[in-house]
């Protein structure tokens, strides 16, 4: 289990966990979400024990990965946290885990030592990662992050830099409509609210709910920009699924009850040609 702390050349500098940074963006999620690690955020919770049962079967759901990962050089980007990386880990895969937060990447660290996994554990933003050459990884999970960057061109130019020709790019992404849509209903649905165009990030959010994570900045990203840039990167779009949260009894103003009206998530798979 290794821990780097590179250099990045052009907006910050990582030295003994600590990111100073020219993007008021980087700085503020990287505390927002070491905050969130702290509090014991549900998604910076390590992965439950009866998960590494069969790991893969729990994080490759729609079966994209094939019956096996192991000797698979897996890079498990903005997922630190205790969970995508041990899993991945436990499955076979030779994982990295590159993280903003060093308090999530922590919880990896924690993880790894006391299952005896070998998790490479990396502190950078998703959108500049030099300490990495070309190809070098065959996966690339993504999972629910990309809401935190204003810019998706150099996010997805360095995972299309860093992954081989032929490997798969899987990545989660908040729905722009549900970042547009109020948390809670008025009246009989829930009102569209933030415009589709926004460029700015969204008002930061201080609550609990499990769409939005306080105190981080999120940004909505257009689906030509969530798929359309990914394409021109160098991807072919696979397959597409909009993970599905609606419960037709659920509670009004709760995820199941709000997922009926705007699907919160979609998760697609992706090669690189």
């Amino acid at each position: 289990m290794n821990d780097r702390h590179p250099q990045r050349k052009d907006q910050s500098l990582i030295i003994g966990g600590e990111t100073e940074s020219t993007e008021p963006w980087v700085d503020f999620n990287q505390a927002a979400w070491d905050e969130l690690a702290a509090q014991g955020n549900p998604l910076a919770r390590p992965a439950e024990d009866h998960l590494f049962a069969n790991p893969l079967k729990c994080v490759d759901g729609p079966g994209w990965l094939g019956d096996s990962i192991r000797g698979q050089k897996v890079l498990c980007l903005a997922a630190g946290g205790g969970r995508q990386g041990p899993l991945y880990a436990a499955a076979g895969g030779q994982v990295t885990v590159v993280d903003i937060s060093g308090g999530m990447l922590q919880m990896d660290r924690q993880v790894a030592a006391e299952r005896k996994l070998d998790i490479e554990t990396v502190q950078s933003s998703m959108e500049h990662m030099p300490m990495f050459g070309e190809g070098v990884f065959d996966l690339v999970i993504h999972p629910v992050s990309t809401c935190y960057v204003p810019d998706l061109t150099n996010v997805y130019q360095e995972i299309a830099r860093v992954l081989r020709s032929g490997g798969l790019y899987i990545s989660q992404h908040k729905q722009p409509a549900s970042l547009q849509t109020q948390l809670k209903p008025d009246g009989a649905g829930y009102t569209l609210s933030e415009e589709y165009y926004r460029q700015s990030a969204l008002p930061v959010f201080d609550g609990k709910s499990p769409l939005r994570e306080s105190g981080a900045k999120e940004f909505i990203h257009r689906w030509e920009q969530l798929i359309g840039l990914m394409c021109r990167a160098g991807f072919a779009i696979e397959d597409l699924l909009e993970p599905m949260h609606a419960k037709p009894s659920a509670a009004a103003g709760s995820l199941g009850h709000r997922s009926r009206f705007v699907a919160p998530y979609v998760r697609i798979k992706a090669r690189r040609y």
